[in-house]
């Protein structure tokens, strides 16, 4: 951590479904141009926290703070107005449209030709490789080529593309994005992780893989039993030091590394 302030804070963090405590006071912070790790057994509470901070779900109660302002994110569309966007595991990608029309599905330009609109597709098609290049670092073969052809760490930059298109993006979550990839598109959506992270975007990677996360992440915050157990930097800490705070043993509450 430095004296910097973080680009997102979350405070105090409590969400109850009936009497089952998703989240209990829970805190994060994460630094402009970060990855910030989210790491837990199943019902440790990482899925629930993102989802209050995409607007799936509303907090019971603590504040957020984007680049320390206080916001209200009470649906999806505050939290894209906030500055977050997410790509989840299925990517929500139109395979049968080519990428220029996936980033920009549901907020196509449109041009007017004697008072007619129309889809401005150059401009789509400019815009795209121009995202591509300057925010996630991609170049594609083939951008007029259906999504579905593509391989699948292009289907990953493709997504990425949207989110970055669709707001002033101030944190991309990524949600298991190496889940069912290959050892070779694994790589390159870890690439594309380091690249989004170079171009200045602060970037919260939920995974269950430790080799993964240790190699992109600069800090990894432990989720146990809707707390937050710990925060580790992985300059300094261990896979093992990781799944000591995940199981609980032998560590403190709240440690930190």
């Amino acid at each position: 951590m430095t004296d910097q302030t973080p680009i997102l804070q979350m405070r105090g963090i409590n969400k109850s479904f009936g009497g089952l405590r998703a989240l209990i006071d829970v805190d994060l912070d994460l630094m402009p141009a970060e990855v910030l790790a989210i790491v837990g057994d199943n019902g440790a509470g990482k899925s629930t926290l993102i989802k209050v901070l995409t607007g799936v779900h509303t907090a019971d109660s603590g504040e957020i703070r984007i680049a320390g302002r206080p916001v209200s994110i009470r649906s999806r569309r505050e939290s894209m107005d906030a500055g977050i966007a997410a790509v989840y595991q299925n990517l929500g990608l139109v395979d049968t449209l080519p990428a220029p029309q996936n980033v920009f599905l549901g907020i196509e330009p449109i041009r007017r030709i004697l008072g007619i609109p129309f889809l401005d597709n150059a401009a789509m098609r400019a815009r795209t490789v121009e995202i591509l290049r300057n925010r996630v670092g991609v170049s594609l073969p083939d951008l007029d080529a259906p999504t579905r052809s593509f391989s699948g760490g292009q289907r990953q930059a493709v997504a990425i593309a949207r989110a970055v298109a669709g707001t002033d993006l101030k944190v991309l979550v990524m949600d298991e994005p190496t889940a069912a990839l290959g050892p070779e598109e694994t790589r390159n959506t870890l690439n594309l992780v380091r690249a989004v992270r170079a171009r200045g975007t602060a970037v919260i990677l939920i995974s269950h893989n430790l080799h993964h996360v240790f190699a992109v992440a600069d800090r990894v915050q432990v989720m146990r039993g809707g707390r937050r157990a710990g925060v580790v930097s992985t300059r300094t800490a261990t896979r093992k030091d990781v799944l000591g705070l995940i199981v609980g043993a032998d560590v403190d509450e709240d440690a930190h590394v």
